[in-house]
């Protein structure tokens, strides 16, 4: 019969890990004699990461002595005890290749449901001192699972596992683990998942996700990343207002690549201070024969190309990129913009009128004046094609801004789609206002460097992206896009992931090994090659940043 071995608690504390502090619950130790088990928790237990860790639908984390046996003789490991691997019971039995999502368990006083598996977290990487951890247990099929509590009531170490109920969808933890990290999920077994009342939130949405994601239609091909930047030709210059102007480039060789409405070209130019790199979003059409970027001087160098450009000069462009994007569906849409931040929403008009002119269209815009209203006439002829469409500008000088009350009085249905491109602090406020109307489903898109998601990093101040400490690399140059910087590879890093935080470039990961995909990163130009191998590969045009490394000069959307 399964038996729980030990009890295990922990309280969150700080540690030193990579120059860095991590606040973690991971670090668990044995509990004498019986234990109270509530349904948010043991008993003096707590989570350093509660938004992954805790709560409801993750109150127990169990994990088998058969693992940990396992695991001594794959590390040449002795030097394991009770807590290890950062659960609460430590149990004989219960395998994650036989116990299944849904099922039920009484041990003492308390009964228990099982929710999930683990999530792969670099923490147990830490607190095993083995970094390729949060890979092993999902390959090996090892992960672990949560539990939920029913019943409340004390436990204790020696306490007989006893089921009390058998899910009839027989999913195992293993089999759940699979659906999420390994490749080629099938799609009945996610919508048979989607099926077990006890499978956590979380896992529920991200199964939803998936299914979505394959029954999608693929509007437009995605181009394939070049391998670097390219040069193309300026056949046009077009002066928009006293502050921008447009540029048409073109490609003497061959197409230009595809680009979605919405992204950006990353543009790479060698001013009198030294080689500079900026992103300026595409507002032409998708599929036009030339891109077109509209740039406002109001930098170094956008006033390089206003200064310097002439037609029949080239510039080196790397892109299309961005995941600020046009949905191609249906539904009612919001493009919302201020001041320059209307060339991505101006792609996305374009491309409403060229495939979708009766979808439902809020064209909402604020400038100065009329007199720094760029595309105004572009604009205006563009929405006149279209017969469900409705025009709105505000000039902040005469007829005042874009507000709340303005959005409350244009009737929008809660099932539209926004769009948002401007001033941080315009699409902070739009986004609020938006929200308050009913819509969910807002995009916004930051011309800067993105923030960062480094769950359970203590926050510290973070200076401008930076070239990283020490003599420079001599591989292939790494640009971050968002953030204006390039610089040369150097093996020492280990991963684009080490360097971007070398240069204090702003990044999202969780696992650090490759399974959770929560780095993965637009390649708008080059390759890389990966160590270790990602157990799904990440899909064209994009790459793993934690495990990865240049093979040729790229540029990454950070």
């Amino acid at each position: 019969m399964p038996t729980l071995l030990s009890v295990n608690v922990g309280q969150p504390k700080d540690v030193r890990w990579q120059g860095r502090t991590v606040h973690t619950g991971i670090w668990k130790s044995p509990v004498d004699g019986p234990c109270w088990v509530r349904r948010g928790q043991v008993d003096g237990d707590g989570q350093g990461d509660p938004v992954g860790h805790g709560g409801e639908h993750r109150a127990v984390m169990v994990y088998q002595i058969q693992s940990y046996r396992y695991w001594q003789e794959y590390l040449g490991r002795n030097d394991f005890g009770y807590g290890q691997f950062g659960e609460n019971f430590t149990v004989d039995g219960l395998a994650d290749t036989e116990v299944c999502v849904g099922d039920r368990y009484r041990i003492g006083e308390a009964e228990f449901e099982v929710t999930q598996p683990r999530v792969t977290c670099f923490r147990v990487g830490i607190r095993l001192a083995e970094p390729r951890m949060p890979a092993l247990l999902v390959t090996h099929r090892r992960p672990g699972f949560y539990l939920r509590v029913l019943t409340e009531g004390r436990v204790r170490a020696g306490d007989a596992i006893t089921k009390t109920f058998s899910d009839p969808r027989a999913l195992t933890v293993a089999d759940i683990d699979g659906l999420l990290y390994l490749p080629d999920p099938e799609p009945v077994v996610l919508q048979r998942a989607l099926t077990i009342d006890a499978l956590s939130v979380g896992w529920q949405g991200s199964f939803r996700e998936m299914l979505d994601a394959a029954a999608k239609p693929v509007a437009m091909p995605v181009a394939k990343p070049s391998t670097g930047f390219r040069r193309l030709r300026v056949v046009d210059i077009t002066v928009e207002t006293g502050t921008v102007r447009s540029i048409h480039l073109a490609s003497d060789t061959d197409a230009l690549p595809a680009a979605r409405a919405g992204q950006f070209l990353t543009i790479r130019v060698q001013t009198d201070d030294g080689q500079r790199i900026r992103n300026y979003s595409l507002s032409s059409a998708p599929g036009a024969p030339t891109y077109r970027i509209s740039v406002k001087r109001e930098g170094e160098v956008s006033d390089f190309l206003h200064r310097h450009l002439e037609i029949g000069d080239t510039l080196e462009v790397a892109g299309p990129l961005g995941d600020f994007v046009l949905d191609d569906g249906p539904h009612p849409v919001l493009l919302v913009s201020a001041g320059i931040g209307a060339t991505p929403v101006l792609a996305m008009l374009h491309h409403i009128a060229n495939t979708r002119p009766a979808r439902r269209v809020w064209w909402l815009h604020g400038a100065r004046d009329q007199a720094e209203h760029a595309f105004r006439d572009e604009t205006s002829r563009v929405l006149a094609t279209l017969p469900n469409a409705r025009e709105l500008t505000r000039y902040s000088t005469s007829t005042g801004r874009l507000t709340a009350d303005t959005l409350a009085s244009l009737d929008i249905p809660a099932t539209a789609s926004a769009y948002i491109c401007g001033p941080t602090g315009f699409m902070a406020d739009m986004r609020a206002a938006l929200r308050a109307i009913g819509l969910s489903n807002i995009r916004t898109e930051l011309f800067g460097a993105k923030a960062g998601h480094t769950p359970g990093i203590a926050a510290t101040d973070t200076p401008a992206p930076h070239p990283p400490p020490g003599p420079a690399g001599t591989g292939p140059s790494v640009s971050f896009a968002r953030s204006g910087l390039t610089v040369p590879w150097s093996d020492e890093h280990g991963s684009l992931l080490a360097l971007a935080e070398a240069c204090d470039v702003p990044t999202g990961w969780v696992c650090r090994t490759g399974v959770c995909h929560t780095c993965v990163t637009a390649l708008a130009s080059g390759t890389v090659a990966y160590q270790p191998k990602p157990l799904v590969p990440p899909a064209g045009g994009s790459a793993l940043i934690c495990c990865a490394r240049p093979t040729a000069d790229i540029v990454l959307d950070l």
